[in-house]
């Protein structure tokens, strides 16, 4: 069994992911808050070098994405994980309520005009899901977003799962791996984070009325997630579930991740053709005899 498939919930690609079969809390066989920390210092250091090598090989980019409920620890993850990854070769982008601009654009406009470089890890702090997930609980949100022939819902749902899907597939094409992280937290979680948020000074600011309003509509987004993983969940861009009830345990998780799916490109430093070489070695000998 590879080191994913021991620590996160890889969302099949038949449809036959169910929510109410993914942990929020890792199992009785996880290693312990310690030793994922111990562990996620050494994939740290892992990722730094293995993006090194994604900047000099320069044929692929990748895309992180990650979506959860508020208070699941998106930001902290990102924080965590991103850590020792050379600034230069990593982009973080979060999508909050979209601007009028964007909503003048399709609903993946303001995402594409992020995606990596070549060589770079992006990282996209919730994305265009956000339109089949907040938009689907809420389609209130479609009024301002000008749709010619509004279909019914259903109808608009699925095609946008489709737009997802083709699009991630021409990123894949393209040289972008793609990697999306369902950070699952469980209610009661989530709600003693909340409180956490009022009950400490320092994490006031964090802290929204609205995000305490949404927890009446738990079930919704639950049923929301679940039909989204499951008709986006792809070879090319699969989706992980991640129990994040344990910060250190989630974090350790998303790391794995991303480090045993760079190590599967087989990345390498690019070598130099013989005349280049040669140049090389003529170079050497004239630093090396102060000749230069």
């Amino acid at each position: 069994m590879s080191k994913i498939a021991e620590n996160a919930h890889l969302v099949p690609f038949d449809g036959s992911f169910r929510v109410a079969d993914v942990p929020t809390a890792p199992s009785k066989r996880a290693p312990g808050k310690r030793e994922c920390k111990e562990r996620l210092e050494a994939l740290v250091a892992e990722l730094d070098a293995l993006q090194q090598v994604l900047y000099a090989h320069n044929q692929f980019a990748l895309l992180l994405i990650f979506q959860a409920l508020d208070a699941a620890g998106k930001d902290g993850t990102i924080r965590a994980v991103m850590s020792g990854v050379n600034p230069a070769g990593c982009q973080v982008f979060s999508f909050k309520q979209p601007t009028p601009e964007e909503l003048d654009h399709d609903f993946l406009w303001r995402t594409a005009i992020r995606l990596p470089e070549r060589g770079r890890i992006g990282v996209f702090n919730r994305s265009y899901y956000e339109e089949v997930l907040v938009v689907r609980v809420h389609p209130g949100f479609l009024e301002g977003q000008n749709l010619p022939d509004l279909p019914d819902l259903a109808t608009l749902w699925e095609e946008r799962f489709q737009s997802i899907r083709e699009h991630e597939q021409h990123l894949a094409r393209s040289g972008t791996v793609v990697l999306k992280f369902w950070l699952n937290i469980s209610r009661e979680e989530q709600r003693e984070r909340f409180l956490a948020r009022i009950e400490e000074h320092e994490k006031n600011w964090k802290f929204s009325s609205g995000d305490v309003g949404e927890r009446q509509y738990w079930d919704d987004y639950m049923q929301a997630f679940e039909e989204a993983l499951n008709a986006t969940s792809r070879p090319w861009a699969p989706w992980y579930a991640v129990p994040a009830d344990s910060k250190p345990y989630a974090r350790m998780v998303v790391a794995q991740t991303i480090v045993d799916t760079l190590k599967a490109l087989n990345l390498k430093y690019p070598s130099l053709d013989p005349a280049e070489q040669v140049r090389l070695d003529e170079m050497r000998e004239k630093l090396e005899k102060r000749l230069v």
